[in-house]
């Protein structure tokens, strides 16, 4: 960033410092916040990243009581006579300006989302590139967070390869059905995916109070015909359908619908949750999808003049769900591993026919999504070092 500074004084009673920049451009900080962010080794752990100084000790209504300058820093002392130092970059990064404030949400979040439908070009990348070339797994999660789906090709046709993704990225996220599990057809399943029939669209584990962000699908056997994956962006229906019914849109991203999964696996378990089916952040926007049919409880704890009503919307999310404009249909082959958003994307499967051997094997896992930011931002700074 390398900014300097052209002047920098004390403003409102000492309560705010104003920087004028080289650039022309002017940023203000309050003088509560720079005490509570000093970054001496008395206040702040910079082995750690983390600030040791207290609230405690912070007095809400301090002012600066000298401020002195040159191009590439700032030095406060305060009145119990601590000083302060900060450097240039690091406070032009922090700027309090909405355009700023902005600018670094979107670098540390990477909030960009590419909606897509039928006509999705789904995003293609070798699989031991992935492992092995920094570059690459930063193109693999860069795509993933930006378009929610990422196909990777060239892995083996044996069990494992999801494990060598998860330590690619850090760690895998364990749930009731194991650090892995295998998604075949299975006597006295517990999951209605171990078995041959129609998967409708759903996303994984909303039995979950945190479902998991991120499915990894890595194809060991398939089978002939039929078992096909049929895939949709949650997110481009939720905009659709607030465009055509925003009733409809209304109920689903406000209701509490509960969700269940009871039996056996990696231990017992017993779930319970309650979620929207659309979730919204503070701004209106669709920030998840939670949705599974087969988990869905039959308690439903509404007053039963709200229960036609709901059925009724969650049918036409449904059936935008399937159209031709939003579903996108392939089939993956042995060695294919798909990693995808679980909170955007509903992914469903065709039925196949049952044979005396298993004809189609899926291994799965789960990531989750603060695993998988940590390391796409770990990446990113990686190559632009690099680069």
């Amino acid at each position: 960033m390398h900014c300097a500074i052209q002047k920098a004084e004390i403003l409102d009673g000492a309560h705010l410092m104003q920087i004028l920049w080289h650039d022309g451009t002017e940023s203000f900080y309050p003088a509560v916040w720079l005490r509570d962010n000093c970054q001496c080794p008395d206040c702040y752990l910079d082995s750690a990243k983390a600030r040791k100084f207290l609230l405690e000790s912070l007095d809400v209504n301090i002012g600066i009581k000298e401020l002195s300058f040159d191009k590439k820093r700032v030095l406060i002392t305060w009145p119990n006579e601590h000083c302060s130092e900060f450097e240039t970059d690091w406070l032009k990064k922090r700027c309090f300006s909405q355009q700023a404030r902005e600018k670094l949400q979107r670098e540390l979040f990477l909030p960009e989302c590419q909606y897509w439908g039928s006509e999705l070009q789904l995003p293609t990348m070798d699989f031991e590139d992935v492992l092995k070339n920094d570059e690459h797994a930063y193109k693999w999660l860069s795509n993933l967070k930006r378009v929610g789906i990422v196909r990777l090709t060239g892995a083996s046709d044996k069990r494992g390869e999801v494990l060598k993704l998860g330590k690619r990225i850090g760690f895998l996220y364990l749930t009731f059905y194991g650090h892995t599990w295998q998604v075949q057809d299975k006597i006295n399943a517990n999951n209605v995916a171990y078995t041959t029939g129609k998967l409708s669209f759903h996303t994984d584990y909303p039995a979950l109070r945190h479902p998991p962000g991120v499915q990894i699908l890595h194809c060991v056997k398939q089978t002939v015909t039929g078992g096909d994956t049929e895939i949709v962006d949650g997110f481009n229906v939720c905009h659709k359908l607030k465009e055509k019914d925003p009733r409809a849109f209304q109920i689903l991203s406000s209701t509490f619908v509960d969700f269940t999964d009871i039996g056996v696996d990696y231990c017992d378990f017993s779930v319970q949750s309650k979620h929207r089916i659309i979730e919204l952040d503070d701004k209106g926007q669709v920030v998840r999808i939670n949705f599974n049919n087969a988990t869905r409880d039959t308690i439903f704890d509404v007053p039963i003049e709200k229960v036609q009503p709901f059925y009724a919307a969650l049918k036409e999310f449904v059936d935008l769900m399937n159209s031709k404009e939003f579903k996108f249909t392939f089939k993956m082959n042995p060695g294919d591993v798909i990693t995808f958003d679980n909170w955007r994307l509903l992914h469903g499967r065709c039925s196949y026919e049952a044979g005396t051997e298993i004809s189609r094997h899926l291994e799965g896992a789960y990531a989750d999504w603060d695993v998988v930011m940590s390391r796409l931002r770990i990446l990113r700074q990686s190559v632009q070092n690099r680069n």
